[in-house]
């Protein structure tokens, strides 16, 4: 409102010929207030979307140029605010987008009206839709920046000065020609027309249903850019309001607005605050050039941090750099960044076959990533602590073994902790920090301050089998199997939970990764199958019959060679009736309903069963982790903010159903059933302290 007032008295002004608006601080305006979105929704507040487009609407109204001087970023409701200026400047470095599809939304205050008829139909669906951030030289070659203040080689110039340059001259160009301040809401030339317009609707549609799949937003975004097309302006307003109403007040909203706080929340650990000493991270080692190894190799260099690989043969040191050429070179031929980027990546990582070549003095940390035996890797800490010099973080990637009896193998306990990557480790943004029994408060700040530059996101789990998120897996894979041995079929159990939103369906996740990995964690863990009550006998003629997943070819489906599409594969089917035989189990249909709630209650009572044992710090926590590491769909998110949203008296019910129908592993956790009784969800557990 200050803003607009003071254009108010620039345009009554007959001294002023021209406006500049730039922001006094990092950027210009990042975006709306999320918080405000919360209130909304929970009726604290009421929309402002109609007084921010009154606002913008006036704002162009004014027959003086405004022009907006763009540095940082204007995002969601700061490029709103842009476009409703009249022309636009940025520095290079400057960031625009409409991002709002990200927190279930979509612009509300006319952006999927003017944006369109700035930058074009095509564009303007591929940044409403998919949320992406465009940078200022893109947003000037589209049209949607007017003019870039650059200093002589290419970087960012005086933009102030460049801008009170850039409204002179246009206020002294209108004033000749007699032309009125050019309005963006005016604008049709770049609208196209019907013809030309329904296959970019007909393509963002699909993209959306591809890429979104399951979300709402990015469907009405598409909805709301259409109406720009065929509606006159105002008109088309309304129905992006409606639309915008519609998006705000659903649960999808609510799920991804509550992880875009769970993704902040989740950096507050107990015992680690801004005074914590954070160690400098210059240079690491890996030591395994396995799948895990090269993609965590990758993901250092990739933050331009030197690695050294190590591995204990030549050929397997040669596989693995093999392995991370042929990754950027493929990255490179898809224009994700150039060939020469593509070296400088691959020349950061240096091979090794021996300790000597680790250059200990300048290691800071060394990130273990050797096979998933307890044995090898206790061999691997004490080497670390032969070799490496105090002061070095000793780290291990095990997905599930115990990080104390690594340390202990060790002088230095406090320098240890868990770092478990998911696979592929360069692109997955989940980290899971283990915090072992005497992992130091700076060990463990350096860790969180490491994987932000390495973008990931990191969430502090505590020691115990599997962790966090493995720990949950194991009901949810457990009774995807048993589904299986009772009558359902692999296909089925798969397509309801990508129905439901799941990234991959479990036994498509099993073959990806190898089902006789999930046997081994079962060899070294007899006491899965007595809390289950029955073990995986499936899964064990599977990895009998050497069906191991997509690298032999079949597990839960068989493969064509060079293909990764899974085919349902009979076999599977006989399997199962064989073993159900054998059991004693009667094979009957299985509906849709029970393969859900069995595999996604049985993963939220052991969530529950995680934050009792404190190895998760809030139920957030377990969101972010399932989101960004298991393919749990953002829009609902997380599993525990999901079963806040259907109720956690309906998922004790049917928990208490299942028990009776199929013993003690249904037994709901305390605090769930607490929780159910009280009226109360998972949300409104307190942080700690």
């Amino acid at each position: 409102e200050a803003v607009c007032a003071g254009i108010e008295r620039a345009q009554q002004d007959p001294e002023v010929r021209a406006v500049v608006l730039a922001g006094a601080g990092r950027t210009f305006i990042a975006g709306a207030d999320i918080h405000e979105f919360e209130r909304m929704i929970s009726g604290e507040s009421e929309s402002t979307e109609v007084g921010l487009y009154d606002m913008l609407y006036g704002l162009e109204s004014g027959s003086k140029p405004v022009v907006c001087a763009l540095h940082g970023s204007a995002f969601g409701g700061g490029l709103e605010f842009a476009q409703a200026c009249h022309y636009r400047v940025a520095v290079p470095s400057a960031l625009v987008g409409q991002p709002e599809v990200k927190l279930g939304i979509i612009p509300g205050a006319a952006g999927t009206q003017r944006l369109p008829r700035l930058i074009g139909v095509e564009k303007a669906l591929e940044m409403c839709v998919t949320g992406r951030p465009v940078g200022a030289r893109e947003a000037f070659e589209v049209g949607l920046v007017d003019h870039l203040v650059e200093d002589g080689d290419g970087g960012d110039g005086d933009l102030l000065a460049g801008a009170v340059a850039f409204a002179r001259k246009t206020a002294s160009a209108l004033a000749e020609e007699g032309s009125p301040s050019r309005r963006s809401r005016d604008l049709q030339e770049r609208l196209g027309t019907e013809d030309s317009n329904a296959p970019l609707f007909e393509a963002a549609r699909a993209l959306a249903a591809r890429k979104m799949r399951g979300m709402a937003a990015p469907q009405k975004a598409v909805e709301a850019i259409e109406a720009a097309t065929r509606l006159p302006f105002e008109e088309g307003c309304e129905k992006e309001r409606k639309l915008f109403q519609e998006c705000l007040y659903s649960t999808e909203a609510a799920g991804m607005i509550h992880l875009f706080f769970g993704e902040r929340t989740v950096a507050k650990v107990p015992g680690v605050d801004r005074q914590t000493r954070v160690q400098p991270v210059r240079r690491v080692a890996v030591v395994g050039a396995g799948t895990m190894g090269t993609g965590i190799a990758m993901a250092f260099a990739n933050a331009g941090i030197p690695v050294v690989l190590k591995e204990a043969s030549q050929e397997a040191l040669d596989a693995g750099l093999g392995r991370i050429r042929a990754a950027y070179e493929s990255s490179a031929a898809k224009g994700r960044f150039s060939e020469a980027e593509a070296r400088r990546r691959f020349d950061r990582i240096s091979p090794a076959l021996d300790y000597d070549d680790f250059d200990r003095e300048d290691l800071d940390l060394v990130v273990e990533a050797a096979f998933e035996d307890l044995e090898i890797k206790r061999r691997l800490f004490r080497d670390f602590n032969a070799v490496c010099r105090e002061g070095t973080i000793l780290a291990s990637n095990t997905s599930s073994l115990d990080i104390d009896a690594l340390a202990g193998e060790t002088n230095r306990p406090d320098a240890v902790l868990g770092l478990h990557f998911f696979s592929p480790a360069h692109v997955m943004r989940l980290l899971e920090v283990v915090r072992g029994a005497e992992t130091s408060p700076e060990v463990l700040a350096t860790a969180l301050a490491t994987a932000k530059r390495l973008g990931k996101v990191a969430v502090v789990v505590g020691n115990a089998r599997g962790f966090v998120g493995n720990r949950m897996l194991e009901p949810y894979g457990r009774e995807a199997q048993f589904l299986v041995e009772e009558g359902a079929s692999p296909t089925q159990v798969d397509r309801v939970l990508t129905g439901f939103g799941m990234a991959m369906g479990p036994f498509a996740m099993a073959d990806l990764a190898g089902v006789d990995v999930g046997w081994r964690v079962r060899q070294a863990h007899p006491e899965l199958a007595r809390e289950a009550g029955r073990g995986r006998r499936l899964e064990d003629r599977l990895v009998s019959l050497g069906r191991h997943g997509q690298k032999t070819g079949a597990g839960w489906y068989r493969y064509e060679a060079g293909s990764r599409r899974p085919v349902p594969d009979p076999e599977v089917e006989d399997l199962a009736a064989e073993v159900a035989r054998d059991a004693g189990l009667e094979r009957r249909d299985i509906s849709d309903e029970e393969i859900l709630e069995r595999t996604l209650y049985g993963l939220v009572n052991e969530g529950a069963r995680v934050l009792e044992e404190g190895l998760a710090l809030r139920p957030v926590d377990i969101d972010v982790i399932y989101v960004h590491g298991y393919g749990f769909p953002a829009y609902r998110g997380g599993p525990m903010h999901w079963a806040d949203q259907i109720g956690l008296a309906r998922v004790l019910a049917r928990l208490e159903h299942y028990r009776e129908r199929f013993g003690e592993a249904w037994t709901p956790s305390p605090l769930l059933r607490r929780l159910a009784d009280e009226g109360r969800g998972f949300g409104s557990l307190k942080a700690p302290a």
